[in-house]
Formats: C-alpha cells, sequence, structure tokens
C-alpha cells in the first residue's frame, strides 16, 4: 500500500495495492499491521455505510468531546473528501485538505480525532464507508458550517443539497473553545 501525507499532520490518505484482471478486482481494505507502521493505531469500533446523490454535500462533523478518528473510504461513486483541524492549540488550526475517493481509485483517508470531516458527492451517487474508533455518541455530535469564508475549502460543487442540521451549523468562530477538540500533547 502507498501512504500519503497530507498538508494536515495526522490526516493520510492509504492508496491500497490493488489486483485486477477480466473477473475483476481484490485489495486489503485494512491491515492492522500495515496501517500501525503508517501511524494508524486506532481500533476501529464502529462501521457506517451512507448513500447520497449528486450533488449532496454532507458535514463538516466532528465529535466532542468523545472523538471519532475515521477512515472513510467510497465503495460506488465519487467524492470530494475534506478533514478540517480543529483541534485549540494545533499548529494548522482551522487548515484544510481535500482529496478526491471514488471506488475506481480505492484510496481511504485516515481523519484523526479532533477534525472535522465533510464530503461533496459529484457522481450520480456514491456509497460512501465509515470505520470510526469510538462509537457514536448523539451529545458529543457537532459541526462547523460547511462553507465557512474563514476555512475558505474549495468544494467543487456551489449549491449542495444540505440536512438541516448542517444548513445551521455554525461558523467555527462562533464555537465556544470548550466545543472543541484540543490538540493532544
Amino acid at each position: 500500500m502507498k501512504v500519503i501525507q497530507t498538508s494536515l499532520p495526522g490526516a493520510i490518505v492509504i492508496e491500497p495495492q490493488v489486483f485486477g484482471d477480466a473477473r475483476g478486482f481484490f485489495y486489503e481494505s485494512y491491515n492492522r499491521a500495515k496501517y500501525t507502521e503508517a501511524g494508524i493505531t486506532s481500533t476501529f469500533v464502529q462501521s457506517n455505510v451512507s448513500r447520497s446523490s449528486k450533488g449532496v454535500l454532507r458535514g463538516l462533523h466532528y465529535q466532542w468531546p468523545n472523538p471519532q478518528g475515521k477512515l472513510v473510504s467510497v465503495l460506488e461513486g465519487e467524492v470530494y473528501d475534506v478533514a478540517v483541524d480543529i483541534r485549540r492549540g494545533s499548529p494548522t488550526f482551522g487548515q484544510w485538505a481535500g482529496v478526491m475517493l471514488s471506488a475506481d481509485n480505492h484510496r481511504h483517508l485516515w481523519i484523526p480525532e479532533g477534525f472535522a470531516h465533510g464530503f461533496c458527492v459529484l457522481s450520480d451517487y456514491a456509497m460512501f464507508s465509515y470505520q470510526c474508533t469510538a462509537l457514536y455518541d448523539a451529545k458529543a455530535d457537532a459541526g462547523v458550517r460547511w462553507n465557512d469564508a474563514a476555512l475558505g475549502i474549495d468544494w467543487p460543487i456551489s449549491a449542495p443539497q444540505l440536512s438541516d442540521k448542517d444548513l445551521k451549523a455554525p461558523l467555527l468562530a462562533d464555537i465556544p473553545a470548550e466545543r472543541l477538540p484540543v490538540l493532544a500533547e
């Protein structure tokens, strides 16, 4: 597998080795030893799948005070996926990294605990997979507005379909400090 560093320390892209022929393909989507070697030592305790139509944008979501690290990939379709460092005290606070994930490129994105996450669907639909390091906790569920000008995310979509929750998400500057993750030392 190939490990690609993003501009955010800790957030990495994994390109698995794909074996294919006329019958189809095979790849390891997770191998604990290889992921540990790449710096991902977390244990996954919950697996989620979502399906979304073209033009849907989900995010930017995070969990605090019970954070989740997420290993995400696309099983069908194509998305533009974004990780945002929202850890207080981080030298990259408020910075983002974006990557194309698709069923064709087989890429995975590791989003460490303390980062916000979102994606928009570019294909007719996308089937999206999340491996999470903590169980979902509704009390910890939080978000940052997808189009916060202070973040300056260059989404490849201008008028996305959003949930009510995502429409009403606050700007990063308006989130109380105690509702934001802290950079672990």
